[in-house]
């Protein structure tokens, strides 16, 4: 299978890496004057892989979108919706290739879920897949499997996908239920921050009560927005805590510590916009996200002088102190 992967970052690096390990030829775009397609230009490896010498590694779009009729997506996903627009600039035919998206995020302006962006882009949804679920390319480049999930609108593509990149190194499931799982794999990274948080805090074991409530407050979001609760306990939601909640490799998980210690960190933690983004969602639905609306607090409305630490244990009193009620209260 001939595959272009667009975006050459960490994932989109180690998928080009996994794909073309696993018998498929392929294409991986990076776009000029990127730091990351520099590394790799100049290196063939990043910090995460070593590029077989057989992959295509191309800065020009046009040739990446012509390499393949099937592409992968890997690009932060608030650029989505713009880097959609360049690919159709360079290529209007592109709309009608079939698009995996291997990203996390709900786009802040909008509330949209990343395959309505593609839609509304004129993407045909039958064309188009999401990859989402529990790993860490560390710990997939050096042997250890893990299990992950496509899903998309279409049941052909999604077990065709499923079935020819199901490897002894990742285990693929079918999805079945795209609000569900676009969702789930986005508050994800919500939760990652919280449990940084509850780290820098020295407050870990209360990481089980955090699995157990954050998958609580997404499955009610899924089920107003008309999915399958049931997905919030999926691979795609609660299946990739641990790689979140309890990883050393977690970009959210690490910006949450150091939020608390006062630090800068410096790489993408998908987390920060995802959290705006779904408040407002909880807000246009009217369903209670009291974690999440806790990290949107933290992130945009701590005050200068205020340290983050003061400011986290201050929302985790509040969360402490809200009126008892079931569990499993709609």
């Amino acid at each position: 299978m001939k595959i272009s992967v667009l975006g050459c970052g960490r994932w989109g690096s180690f998928i080009g890496w996994y794909l073309q390990t696993h018998g498929n030829e392929v294409c991986l775009y990076g776009p000029e004057g990127g730091e990351a397609y520099r590394v790799l230009a100049e290196t063939g490896k990043n910090e995460y892989v070593n590029l077989d010498k057989r992959i295509f590694l191309t800065c020009d779009l046009a040739a990446a979108l012509d390499f393949a009729d099937t592409a992968v997506i890997s690009i932060p996903s608030q650029a989505l919706r713009g880097f959609v627009q360049k690919i159709k600039e360079t290529d209007p035919a592109a709309v009608r290739k079939t698009y995996i998206l291997c990203m996390k995020g709900v786009e802040v302006s909008t509330g949209d879920r990343l395959s309505q962006v593609m839609i509304e882009a004129g993407v045909r949804k039958e064309n188009i897949a999401v990859w989402v679920g529990p790993g860490h390319i560390q710990a997939f480049t050096q042997g250890i499997p893990n299990c992950m999930v496509i899903d998309s609108y279409s049941n052909e593509l999604k077990r065709r996908l499923c079935d020819e990149f199901t490897s002894p190194l990742i285990r693929f499931y079918y999805g079945e239920d795209m609000i569900g799982t676009e969702l789930g794999a986005a508050a994800k990274n919500v939760m990652g921050i919280v449990a940084g948080m509850l780290d820098g805090c020295g407050y870990t074991a209360l990481k089980g009560a955090l699995m157990a409530r954050g998958a609580r407050e997404v499955a009610r979001l899924i089920k107003a927005m008309g999915g399958n609760e049931l997905s919030a306990y999926g691979l795609a939601h609660l299946g990739d805590y641990e790689a979140t909640l309890f990883s050393p490799y977690s970009h959210n998980r690490a910006y949450g510590e150091t939020i608390i210690s006062g630090r800068i960190f410096e790489k993408l933690a998908e987390g920060v916009p995802t959290a705006k983004a779904l408040k407002g969602l909880g807000e246009k639905y009217k369903v209670d996200l009291p974690i999440t609306n806790a990290v949107y607090e933290i992130c945009y409305e701590k005050r200068e002088d205020e340290s983050g630490k003061e400011k986290g244990l201050q929302v985790l009193e509040r969360l402490f102190s809200r009126e008892v009620k079931s569990e499993f209260y709609q």
